[in-house]
């Protein structure tokens, strides 16, 4: 009876857990628009009141008419990029479970049909047999994905160690639960509050290059700021009051996101992920393996490629094994160095 109560009184705090995960879920997808909207704002408010203050451009304009044109199409493709990789998918666990499931059925239906229609006496199969199909083809699906995650794992791995306590589902290496979006991530980076979504596979290339373009429109609005404060005109000292007060601020968000740009450049350059780098410890898999030893790198031109062209469909790596993590994390020589073998 103890017993009995103990987990009864379990189930209750998880689901009051669950709930309360649900409601904070619920109120950041609310306050999201409001982010994007500041994040507007801050756009039209830092360029706007460039031009308002500096006389120099209108002229600019008429005189050099592209240089402006650059800077607004610039302007223009960063807030393009911003919604279109915060309305992006990161690539979630379940939708990879339906593709691989799907083109196994389709694969399977085929060929059965196929064979069925050569038999001998050439007749159409019965609604019984369509029927058993079916119901065949459901439990292949359902234990076809369990043996594709289970062979990306090292032998001996533990179920329970790869299968997500929250929702239930099978998680291929590099993958994790977002608490955000109440969904398991492949290859999940972090959860962007000012996107309003997860970083994971199918995204982690468009926010990279939203992040490059907002640091080149950074710059060039650093640059616009410092003309003006360095004009050899009468201005009233407001202006520049306003100028140094909102180029400080630029400065300010130009280091940030040069950081940003440079650590995610790191990452794709030795695939990895923030989750991994922050959370090595803490992942099963990578407990044992050096810190400077990074398991899912193929060399600097591959992953790069696969960074940038491979994301059209789900990737699922495989856990190396432990003498070819062995043979990584050997120092490297002159000939490692002349073969390329960082690339």
């Amino acid at each position: 009876m103890e017993t009995a109560g103990i987990c009864t009184r379990l189930r209750e705090s998880r689901d009051k857990m669950l709930d309360r995960l649900r409601c904070l879920s619920e109120r950041a997808k609310g306050s999201s628009w409001g982010l994007k909207a500041l994040l507007v704002f801050l756009h039209v408010l830092f360029v706007g009141t460039a031009f308002l203050l500096d006389p120099t451009l209108a002229r600019k304009t008429k005189e050099e008419p592209w240089y402006i044109a650059i800077y607004l199409v610039l302007l223009l493709a960063t807030l393009v990029q911003y919604f279109v990789t915060s309305g992006s998918s990161p690539g979630y666990v379940i939708d990879a479970m339906r593709v691989r499931n799907e083109t196994h059925a389709t694969y399977v239906n085929a060929s059965r049909l196929s064979k069925q229609s050569t038999s001998k006496n050439g007749s159409l199969p019965s609604s019984t047999n369509c029927n058993q199909l079916g119901r065949q083809n459901s439990r292949t699906t359902s234990s076809l994905w369990s043996q594709i995650v289970m062979d990306l794992y090292p032998p001996g791995s533990s179920s329970r160690d790869w299968t997500c306590s929250y929702c239930n589902v099978i998680q291929p290496p590099r993958s994790k639960h977002c608490h955000d979006c109440d969904k398991c991530v492949l290859q999940f980076d972090h959860h962007c509050v000012w996107l309003g979504t997860c970083i994971g596979q199918k995204n982690h290339c468009r926010f990279w290059w939203y992040i490059f373009e907002e640091t080149i429109l950074c710059m060039w609005t650093v640059v616009l700021y410092v003309a003006f404060l360095r004009l050899d005109i009468f201005k009233a000292w407001w202006k520049d009051f306003i100028a140094v007060v909102l180029l400080a601020i630029l400065i300010f968000i130009l280091i940030f996101l040069l950081l940003l740009l440079f650590f995610h450049s790191y990452l794709v350059m030795t695939n990895q992920t923030t989750y991994e780098l922050a959370r090595r410890r803490r992942i099963f898999y990578l407990r044992g393996i050096p810190s400077k030893v990074y398991p899912f790198n193929q060399g600097i031109c591959r992953n790069i490629y696969t960074f940038c062209c491979a994301r059209d469909k789900y990737v699922l790596e495989a856990v190396p094994a432990a003498e070819e993590l062995q043979a990584r994390a050997r120092p490297y020589t002159c000939n490692d160095i002349i073969s390329c073998r960082c690339c």
